[in-house]
């Protein structure tokens, strides 16, 4: 195995492209759905406007660009291939940072926020906030490897701090959302040395029964949501934790039956009023689907559920711990049912707009909470 960090410079072929438009062009349409809204799924007209814009006004190219100009790697750790985006903050002392994306997102989450992060003084910010930012691709997503064989969570966690240590980071913090919660969650339990704190946007904490018999209102309301969504929004992940292979045929194979995968989440997971595209604009949904589309990673991107889905570690994790709640996330844990797993909390705060894809949807406030978090562990 080579410890080498390899330059990545991203030019997908014309011909995948082309190959692309033509598929667009034969789509065959299901009939319209029998109810009103997005109860049965993505609506016909909502799929058919988002494909138009596909094919006649979205541009790869710029993305291209955009994921270039960051800066993209590939290094081989523990027998696969993984990319990464890394940027080295022009500050000498900013903080080494490694963020994780989850399923269905990708680095391109991340391309409001790396700016900021590691250039603070050209955004506004101040430099003793600066980070050198790593964004790795989980493996089976998008340029990374797909494994043939089991990369569990615990696994993902030792290649990452296995990739700081490789850049020459022998201290740094970590953070993510959704699967990146359970990988960032992971890296503090491990206790390395090296990670000197972490960051949660979504903390998977549960009451315990003497929780339940004292529950404030905004806890009610916060299992209420849990529950709708194990009754009414979690097919997705059944289906990818028990027959990804099966799904993966027709994701792999119809570029609109993967882009609505993703897009019914942009929608179900968004603070959007119930319009995905108040959270997001169709190229930055577009640019996400697209990195799931280009690679063909539709199936491995989805063992990571085999591997993994129920999984979350619940290791009790000793490092200094931030976490910051954004009021339309999957499921928000209230704070006393997460410092029994996390007893180190070094900033809590419950945020007022934003859902799950924290750093896509609320640079802003995703850059200020990053910030805000790991400030007194410089």
């Amino acid at each position: 195995m080579s410890n080498a960090i390899t330059p990545f410079t991203l030019a997908v072929p014309q011909a995948d492209l082309d190959d692309l438009q033509q598929r667009l062009s034969r789509t065959r349409w299901p009939e319209r759905e029998t109810v009103d809204g997005w109860q049965q799924g993505v609506p016909l007209d909502a799929a058919r406007a988002l494909v138009d814009h596909w094919q006649h006004r979205y541009d790869w190219r710029r993305c291209e660009t955009a994921l270039n100009a960051i800066g993209q790697f590939t290094t081989e750790i523990d027998g696969l291939q993984l990319h990464f985006l890394h940027r080295r903050s022009p500050e000498p002392n900013a903080l080494p940072i490694v963020i994780t994306h989850g399923w269905p997102g990708s680095v391109i989450e991340f391309l409001k926020v790396i700016g900021p992060l590691t250039d603070p003084v050209a955004h506004g910010g101040r430099a003793e906030d600066a980070f050198h930012v790593v964004c790795p691709s989980l493996p089976g997503y998008s340029f990374s490897q797909r494994p043939s064989e089991g990369w569990p969570v615990p696994r993902v966690a030792k290649a990452w701090i296995a990739l700081m240590k490789r850049l020459g980071y022998d201290r740094f913090v970590a953070q993510g959302g959704d699967w990146g919660s359970a990988v960032t969650t992971a890296i503090g339990a491990t206790a390395d040395p090296s990670v000197a704190g972490i960051h949660l946007n979504m903390v998977v904490a549960r009451p315990t029964a003497e929780d339940m018999a004292t529950l404030t209102d905004r806890e009610k309301t916060a299992l209420e949501s849990l529950q709708n969504y194990m009754k009414d929004g979690n097919g997705y992940s059944q289906q990818q934790a028990t027959r990804p292979q099966t799904l993966g045929y027709g994701l792999v194979d119809s570029p609109v039956g993967q882009a609505m995968w993703i897009y019914e989440k942009f929608r179900e997971w968004t603070d959007c009023g119930g319009v995905p595209e108040n959270a997001l604009t169709r190229d930055e949904m577009l640019d996400d689907i697209m990195l799931y589309w280009l690679t063909g990673t539709g199936a491995s991107s989805g063992r990571l559920y085999w591997e993994s889905f129920g999984s979350f570690s619940s290791e009790t994790v000793n490092v200094p711990t931030g976490c910051s709640i954004f009021p339309k996330e999957i499921f928000r844990a209230s704070r006393r049912w997460a410092e029994r797993q996390f007893p180190n909390i070094i900033h809590w705060n419950e945020l007022d707009r934003g859902g799950h894809f924290a750093a896509f949807e609320q640079p802003e406030l995703f850059v200020d909470e990053v910030r805000a978090a790991f400030r007194t562990l410089r």
